[in-house]
């Protein structure tokens, strides 16, 4: 299922809200139909939030492309996910330094993205990343150097217990694909989380659907899925 944004990209000032409720033992695979551009602004940053409950034995996939912030936005941005008994999500959250192409890289002004997952009313995972390059920019030394695309893949199920093979399957992943540096942690209980940079957007994007492709294996049992988007 795509989810499209009429304007084609976001822009200061913005405040787009998104709730999805899937209802007990449904599947869905949410997508976009290209990158998440974030325009200039002159005063207030974009704000999504996307909010998602999933009934009992449901199963997300969460699969938008990456954000590609031009030079003087700011984003804001929340996704937050209820998961009730049995349900399973595979979530990624990826961004580039800036439209690369046109030689931005950290121009942007700010872009704080943050991650909630609840299970059964408990919290799972919560992360924040909040990027401010006009006061400390990310491609010095030991941050993300010449690196421009950074994604992180979050993979969560209630009652899953082979969290350990997922781990190691996807740092194996990780390592075979060149140009990408990064790796995975286990959670203190029903999940895992992997991270990574990439030199380019091929790059990340070819890590980016490996991992999924083997998420869903090891977390559903199914096969690799072609979106066919392009």
């Amino acid at each position: 299922m795509m989810l499209l944004n009429p304007t084609g990209g976001v822009l200061g000032g913005d405040h787009l809200i998104t709730e999805i409720v899937q209802e007990a033992g449904t599947h869905v695979c949410l997508t976009t139909p290209s990158a998440t551009r974030v325009y200039r602004s002159a005063g207030k940053p974009a704000i999504l939030e996307t909010v998602i409950h999933l009934g009992e034995g449901a199963t997300l996939e969460y699969f938008p492309d990456h954000i590609i912030p031009h030079a003087g936005s700011g984003l804001r941005q929340l996704l937050h996910i209820e998961m009730a008994r049995g349900s399973r999500a595979i979530l990624l959250d990826s961004m580039a330094s800036g439209r690369v192409a046109h030689g931005e890289r950290w121009r942007f002004t700010e872009m704080d993205l943050r991650t909630e997952v609840f299970s059964s009313g408990r919290p799972v995972y919560i992360n924040r990343t909040r990027i401010l390059p006009p006061t400390r920019r990310p491609d010095r030394f030991g941050w993300m150097e010449e690196f421009d695309y950074s994604s992180c893949m979050g993979l969560f199920a209630d009652g899953f217990t082979r969290w350990k093979d997922v781990s190691a399957s996807a740092h194996e992943l990780l390592e075979d694909i060149p140009n990408v540096r990064g790796g995975a942690t286990l959670l203190s209980r029903a999940g895992c989380v992997v991270k990574f940079l990439a030199r380019s957007a091929f790059d990340m994007t070819m890590a980016n659907k490996k991992l999924w492709d083997a998420s869903r294996g090891h977390l559903a049992g199914l096969p690799p899925f072609d979106h066919r988007k392009y």
